[in-house]
């Protein structure tokens, strides 16, 4: 396999209580339908959300995208996009609190649902839910996720109206957990299979932004995988982000020997004190109601610092997190 069994730890410790009682887990990350905050309008608000449900047809596959647009995306002054890949679960609807960030600070978002590894996956028979996560973490998930968001970049450029407004020359990805890992295949990743490498790199992608990053299931050469990274990385996890399932499990300090193994020469670690695996989702009580929205913020200024010294040269907001969040912080490791 090219990535870990599955990426819930929200959900491990309960897994085998809920297959005994009969009770299907909730989909992590997953938020309430979009809308404007109660006292602003959407068209209001600097950004708009827009929905869309692409067919990648030379692969028969759906691959339905959320993208969160500046309004002052033009052709005249295109914007920068990430490419957001979720966790095992997941949607294009989830991790809206970096998507609606982004885009309010002028870097459109664009968010791919994987059909083999997303919400679905919660629905059906209880007692089947294990080998459904299984297979949604298979290795053939892994690469179709990486078709996936290569799908999704192709086609957001190619659309007459959309791809104007973006800048093909400032593309970065990121992603939580399972969408990390797949983040880490197009960011230069090198696994092997029969002998020989899979070219899985996306040459647009200029830089990635991975959170909750765990090994790469199977591969015992940390350093053999990501060390032939070249662009800069961003590393965000905490003390407690742990991943525990019947069969599998993931120490935090994983997160910190896959960063350790990461090659480029500007990467960057954050890893915060206390959390959980869940807190970077879109819920708000994973890793605790007071520190959830704490560390949300941290990771929105840390990334929104990464992609304007990566983008636009200014490195200020970079210098000055690390004393803004200080008493978050359990280790910060700077480029």
């Amino acid at each position: 396999m090219l990535i870990d069994t599955c990426l819930i730890q929200a959900r491990s410790l309960a897994l085998a209580a809920l297959l005994l009682v009969g009770v299907a887990p909730v989909q992590a990350g997953e938020p309430a339908p979009v809308s404007a905050p109660p006292a602003v309008q959407a068209e209001e608000l600097p950004y708009q959300v827009l929905d869309m449900d692409w067919q990648d047809d030379a692969r028969q596959r759906a691959v339905p995208v959320r993208l969160y647009l500046p309004r002052q995306a033009s052709a005249e002054q295109p914007v920068p996009l990430v490419l957001f890949s979720h966790g095992m679960g997941g949607s294009r609807r989830g991790y809206s609190y970096l998507g609606r960030y982004w885009a309010s600070q002028g870097y459109a978002s664009l968010h791919v649902q994987h059909v083999g590894s997303d919400r679905e996956i919660w629905f059906g028979n209880t007692f089947t839910l294990l080998s459904r996560l299984h297979d949604a973490a298979n290795e053939n998930e892994a690469l179709a996720r990486v078709a996936d968001v290569r799908f999704a970049l192709d086609s957001v450029l190619a659309d007459g109206e959309l791809g104007p407004l973006i800048n093909p020359q400032h593309i970065v990805a990121a992603g939580h957990s399972y969408g990390a890992n797949t983040s880490l295949l197009l960011a230069g990743a090198k696994v092997e299979r029969g002998g020989k490498p899979l070219n899985l790199r996306e040459p647009r992608i200029k830089a990635a932004i991975l959170l909750s990053a765990p090994p790469f299931h199977g591969e015992k050469d940390a350093a053999g995988i990501v060390g032939g990274i070249e662009i800069p990385t961003l590393h965000i996890t905490n003390t407690e982000d742990v991943i525990r399932i019947p069969g599998y499990y993931s120490d935090a300090e994983d997160r910190v020997a896959l960063f350790d193994a990461t090659g480029g020469g500007h990467k960057l670690l954050a890893v915060f004190e206390g959390g959980s695996h869940n807190i970077f989702t879109d819920r708000k009580e994973a890793g605790g109601i007071f520190l959830n929205p704490k560390i949300k913020e941290a990771t929105q200024a840390l990334s929104l610092a990464f992609l304007r010294r990566l983008i636009n040269g200014d490195a200020s907001q970079l210098q000055s997190w690390p004393e803004r969040f200080a008493p978050l912080l359990a280790r910060f490791v700077p480029d």
